[in-house]
């Protein structure tokens, strides 16, 4: 699930290590769409007049604001204090529908167009990663936002360049940005009319498809009869290798172009070569590491060293074959696990840049982080040596060049990108990469570290359990503080401040290290679009008569965390009772399921859909996904779900994964309950698998239909509801407002 980057002005709160920044678009973006009147948006006093005194009590504020020039709501006693209603919040008469600010992506295009000419390209791709196929990305590696203006976390934005328009000045083509089910309505809203969404798993065909078929419809217009191939062009070091093989293999075998049509690599990243000339570019993050104590990892780095190494062996082929001498770990959550370090170059992930070559004689990382003396000696100690972050290239071709194929073999993941394969493609010296298949001194195989990593240890399982213990308390908090803010009080606090809200009550935890993404804080039909982010201006006030979802995550020293829960603070209609009690209904069916050893999530998938199936909903999202140890809160390979590749990666015992069934009704609201759960064994000698739920967040009484639920259901989420009390009260003042928010949250159905 989860964005969970966002695009438009940079905002920072630096979070103890790990800093959890959002971007949206730019606020220096070119041009803006013309100011707008309001047109019934959720910030309107018609929308926010929830009971005739509420119009009044709005009202009232609003003129007050006009004489202050701005209205602040303040709470300083935090959650559960007694002071005046709010945040922190300031509104001003203009903030409630002021220019809403969008990027003009016109200029963007053409310039990107002309840099197109200059490659012979006819079409470019974007992709939305960095060069270790990273999900989130820095600031630095949004170019797909900033080519396209659309923020979501997936995508791929496709541009042509009409080579049937000889004006070369002005340049035009087509442009589409394709993206999954999650962002189809955040697609809608952010892109511009120079483009066109292009639905993945909707539409009929896919983005490859797409831009081959431009290619040969341009081919076909010119005649072609010089024979000239059109060029389809991207950064090879933004695509993997195996990508980049099934995307040739279509030109010449769906589509029979071969001579036609060819993918071409184009070193020179051509948004980078126009991005300062529309805003400051910014700069790769390089921030200072932080070295794992082993109450925090359970694993020492020369444990798990033998013990990839002795995966690596496995895996390095026949009896006959060349020995496996070196594994290049690409992923940067990979390498943080690998070493027991942490970073904070990405927004919310806890990594850095890096790359490290790891062999039974050496461990090189490959990184431009600083460190303080006690990693310098740990470095030391491990016999970890460290090499400037872009020697990496340049160390695959020596060594590539100077050894023979019989005495040295690179493992490399198959994530890798088609410019590491190019590396060890190139006799050294050679500046032209050759394209050809993969030569005997290497071999691809998936990554060992990637199932390693996934299954936890006894320290991080227990680890895990305090994580959620801490978040728990602070969404108890944070729920109870809303509805006196919002119900008792009537006070006004929009998605971004009540977000902010959250995070100070986070700061209160000990090694609290920042959000694990950002927060999903939606109000009425915000909720309904799936990976929603309230901006920091203009954020729509939360109406206390509609529903609020709340998806929400830490990073702790602990572990990481990923829950959300959806509310409503007075009385929902019979419509939304039923609907989330479906949802909830799926999500405890599939924590109760007893299954098989090596059972893929893939195969599960619909335990959860079951109920909302039955009337005719769905939702167009995973069912789960793997979370990290103080890691991503996207944790491959495993997950539930219909994606074909989850086939080949069982669940197995040590797993934390989410569970996170939801429905979302566009323009009205969005359901979502997710809960993390831990994969154990069934029993001591059984071969079977189990849940455990370990969030320990009640589920909204007001919203649960008990009618919908069975006898088995109904005493299901009582016994979670005893339990989430034992464990939480403990931390709650007997007086305060969570206190009593959770006793009545958690009393028996």
């Amino acid at each position: 699930m989860t964005s969970k980057p966002s695009t438009s002005e940079a905002r920072a709160h630096s979070v103890s290590h790990v800093s959890s920044t959002g971007m949206k678009g730019s606020s220096t973006s070119n041009s803006s769409r013309p100011f707008r009147p309001c047109a019934d948006c959720t910030c309107s006093p018609g929308l926010l007049s929830r009971q005739g005194r509420r119009a009044s009590l709005f009202l009232r504020k609003l003129e007050n604001s006009r004489r202050s020039s701005s209205m602040l709501l303040n709470d300083p006693k935090g959650a559960g204090g007694s002071s005046a209603a709010g945040n922190g919040s300031v509104y001003s008469c203009d903030s409630l529908c002021a220019i809403n600010r969008e990027v003009n992506t016109t200029e963007r295009l053409l310039k990107l167009r002309q840099e197109m000419k200059k490659h012979d390209l006819c079409c470019y791709i974007v992709p939305s990663c960095d060069e270790h196929q990273s999900e989130y990305v820095s600031l630095r590696d949004q170019r797909r936002a900033f080519i396209s203006g659309f923020s979501g976390s997936a995508g791929v934005a496709c541009i042509t360049r009409d080579l049937l328009n000889f004006n070369e000045d002005h340049p035009d083509g087509k442009s589409i940005l394709s993206t999954d089910g999650r962002y189809f309505n955040q697609a809608r809203q952010e892109l511009d009319y120079n483009w066109t969404l292009l639905k993945q798993n909707e539409d009929p065909i896919s983005w490859e498809d797409w831009c081959i078929r431009e290619a040969l419809e341009m081919a076909k217009g010119l005649g072609n009869k010089d024979e000239t191939v059109l060029k389809i062009g991207i950064d090879p070091k933004l695509i993997t290798f195996n990508e980049y093989v099934s995307f040739s293999r279509m030109i010449d075998t769906k589509y029979k172009a071969k001579g036609k049509v060819e993918l071409v690599p184009v070193d020179e990243n051509l948004i980078d070569s126009i991005w300062s000339g529309f805003e400051t570019l910014p700069k790769r993050p390089c921030n200072e590491l932080l070295l794992l104590r082993y109450e925090f990892h359970g694993e020492e780095f020369k444990d798990k060293k033998q013990k990839l190494l002795a995966k690596l062996s496995n895996k390095s082929g026949s009896a006959t074959a060349a020995p496996a001498k070196t594994f290049i770990v690409v992923a940067l959550d990979e390498v943080c696990w690998l070493l027991n370090l942490r970073g904070s170059d990405i927004d919310y992930n806890p990594v850095f840049f890096s790359y490290v070559a790891i062999s039974e004689e050496e461990t090189i990382l490959f990184t431009n982080n600083s460190f303080n003396d006690a990693i310098s000696e740990y470095f030391k100690e491990n016999d970890i040596e460290v090499r400037p972050y872009e020697q990496i290239w340049q160390h695959l071709t020596k060594v590539t060049a100077q050894a023979s194929s019989t005495d040295h073999t690179f493992l490399i993941p198959d994530g890798a990108s088609w410019q590491m394969v190019r590396c060890l493609n190139v006799p050294e010296g050679n500046s032209q990469a050759t394209n050809t298949a993969a030569p005997p001194n290497y071999r691809m195989i998936h990554s060992p570290i990637d199932v390693l990593k996934s299954i936890k240890n006894d320290i991080e399982i227990k680890n895990a359990h305090k994580a959620q213990v801490k978040d728990a308390v602070c969404l108890v908090q944070y729920f109870a503080w809303l509805e006196q803010q919002l119900v008792v009080r009537e006070a006004l606090i929009d998605e971004y401040r009540a977000a902010e809200k959250l995070i100070e009550i986070k700061k209160t935890q000990r090694n609290f290290m920042g959000n694990s993404f950002e927060t999903i804080s939606s109000t009425g039909s915000n909720s309904a679009i799936i990976h929603y982010s309230p901006p920091a201006d203009n954020s729509s006030m939360i109406d206390p008569t509609k529903m609020y979802l709340c998806d929400s995550g830490s990073q702790f020293l602990e572990g990481t965390t990923d829950i959300t829960r959806t509310i409503h603070l007075t009385k929902p209609t019979q419509e939304e009772m039923d609907n989330y009690t479906l949802v909830l209904k799926g999500g405890l069916a599939l924590e109760r399921l007893v299954f098989p050893e090596d059972t893929a999530g893939s195969s599960i998938d619909a335990i959860a859909r079951q109920f909302l199936w039955s009337r005719g909903l769905d939702y167009k999202h995973g069912t789960g996904h793997g979370i990290g140890s103080f890691l991503n809160v996207h944790e491959g390979p495993m997950g539930i779900g219909s994606r074909p590749h989850l086939m080949n990666f069982p669940l197995r015992a040590g797993n934390i994964i989410s569970n996170e069934p939801g429905y979302y009704k566009d323009g009205e609201y969005g359901i979502r309950v997710e809960s993390d759960m831990l994969i154990k064994k069934a029993s001591s000698k059984s071969k079977f698998l189990k849940f455990e739920n370990i969030t320990v967040v009640p589920y909204c009484r007001k919203l649960i239909n008990t009618k919908l639920l069975s006898e088995e259901e109904k005493t299901h989420i009582n016994e979670y509801h005893s339990r989430i009390w034992r464990t939480v009260v403990h931390f709650l003042q007997p007086q305060s407002i969570s206190y009593k928010w959770l006793k009545r949250e958690t009393s028996p159905l």
